[in-house]
């Protein structure tokens, strides 16, 4: 899967952004969950980024920017198109800065992230069509008003930040041979993979992404951008339709491997955490152990480390996944 090309990121900038991040985003629990562990036959380390005022490890990221921001000048407003994550963490990092936040969302978003956005006090513009529509409308918006634009995983910021996830799981005591994560746009996959590339040389870097929305995967694949149709995944984190070049070029360089995984597993994911960790995910956060489902064997008698990157999720949906 790797390629020898030239990536963004930078291990300085992603060591020196563990003290940029707001503390309640860093360090956050990682540990071997021994019932999950026994129900699916091989070591599982989770990685809690759900235990945070954004319920997700998007602060990392946003953390990250605005530190950078507020290093080069002074900055009063920004905005950005999301699905719910980034804005919300976003929105909490632009609060505590004291800047104005907007952020675009499709009218098809999440209700609860919506209203966890606005919560924390973002302006939510809503827009007919996928996030692309929105990315569009963020654009025109920022053109117009003199905002700063954050685009999760273009930014370096975004990518830089969330590697700091795998500079912490690097520094796990004993044998790691795998990490499973979560493959969206591309900012965690390729901040965490380049962190362990350069920490964790033989931890073995898998992207996992849904069947039904796989556009970064059947890139990876083809070694280059394809066209997929619309995304109709419930992982709705993860749910984009369109590759930036400059991310794939990031993340070809780091992936050792990217799998699909069905909605069915997705479901079955979730409520494995729930049963035998005892943590509600969203799911996008379940991918990992949905990858380890349908493996067939190939993760057996490893450690494996698996992400949990958010939890915002409605009761309502987590209780009707998980029963059905």
């Amino acid at each position: 899967m790797r390629l020898e090309v030239r990536v963004r990121l930078e291990l300085g900038r992603v060591l020196a952004a563990r003290g940029e991040i707001d503390p309640v985003f860093v360090n956050t629990p990682q540990y071997e969950c021994g019932p999950l562990s026994d129900a699916l036959g091989c070591r599982v380390v989770v990685k809690v980024e759900t235990l945070n005022p954004v319920r997700c490890f998007k602060g990392r990221g946003t953390e990250t920017v605005l530190a950078r921001l507020e290093a080069e000048g002074e900055v009063d407003a920004v905005v950005c198109a999301s699905a719910g994550n980034l804005g919300q963490a976003l929105a909490f990092s632009a609060r505590r800065r004291g800047m104005k936040v907007t952020v675009v969302a499709s009218s098809a978003a999440n209700p609860l992230k919506i209203e966890r956005m606005r919560a924390l006090g973002a302006d939510v513009m809503l827009v007919d069509g996928e996030i692309e529509a929105a990315l569009e409308t963020a654009e025109r918006y920022a053109a117009g008003t003199g905002a700063f634009l954050v685009q999760d995983s273009l930014d370096i910021g975004t990518c830089e930040g969330a590697a700091t996830i795998g500079v912490e799981l690097s520094e796990l005591p004993g044998d790691l041979d795998a990490v499973l994560i979560s493959l969206g746009a591309g900012a965690m996959a390729s901040g965490v993979g380049f962190a362990l590339k350069n920490l964790r040389k033989t931890a073995e870097v898998i992207c996992v992404q849904p069947e039904q929305a796989p556009a970064m995967t059947l890139a990876l694949r083809a070694g280059r951008p394809v066209e997929v149709g619309r995304p109709t995944t419930i992982a709705d984190g993860v749910a984009g339709r369109y590759v930036i070049p400059e991310v794939l070029e990031d993340l070809s360089s780091v992936a050792d491997d990217a799998v699909l995984v069905s909605e069915e597993a997705i479901v079955e994911g979730m409520r494995l955490l729930y049963l035998h960790a005892g943590l509600v995910v969203e799911p996008a956060a379940a991918l990992g152990v949905a990858a380890i489902l349908e493996g067939r064997g190939r993760f057996d008698g490893r450690t494996v480390a698996t992400i949990l990157c958010g939890s915002n999720v409605t009761p309502t949906d987590f209780a009707r996944w998980i029963r059905s």
